[in-house]
């Protein structure tokens, strides 16, 4: 198939954009039959988030690195003692 020049393919693009009816994406009609049989509630514009978990604070944080540092360091340093022997 010879291919198109510049001016052929700009022609087919005014002419795809110029139709009267453009069929709907596949997500559209999706949503369209699905929200037919149960519509989704309305939603405000901007919805009060949900209730947020307490966060830790960060000094228990850092002491559980550090802990969790200091247990690994403690380890390796029996496993090196008890192969010395």
């Amino acid at each position: 198939m010879p291919e198109q020049d510049d001016t052929e393919r700009e022609f087919d693009i005014r002419w795809a954009d110029g139709a009267e009816f453009k069929e709907p994406s596949a997500r559209a009609r999706m949503l369209a039959a699905r929200w037919k049989e149960n519509p989704p509630q309305p939603q405000p514009f901007r919805a009060d988030p949900g209730p947020r978990t307490p966060r830790r604070s960060s000094w228990s944080s850092t002491a559980i690195v550090l802990g969790s540092v200091a247990a690994v360091i403690l380890l390796l340093g029996y496993v090196n003692l008890r192969a010395s022997y």
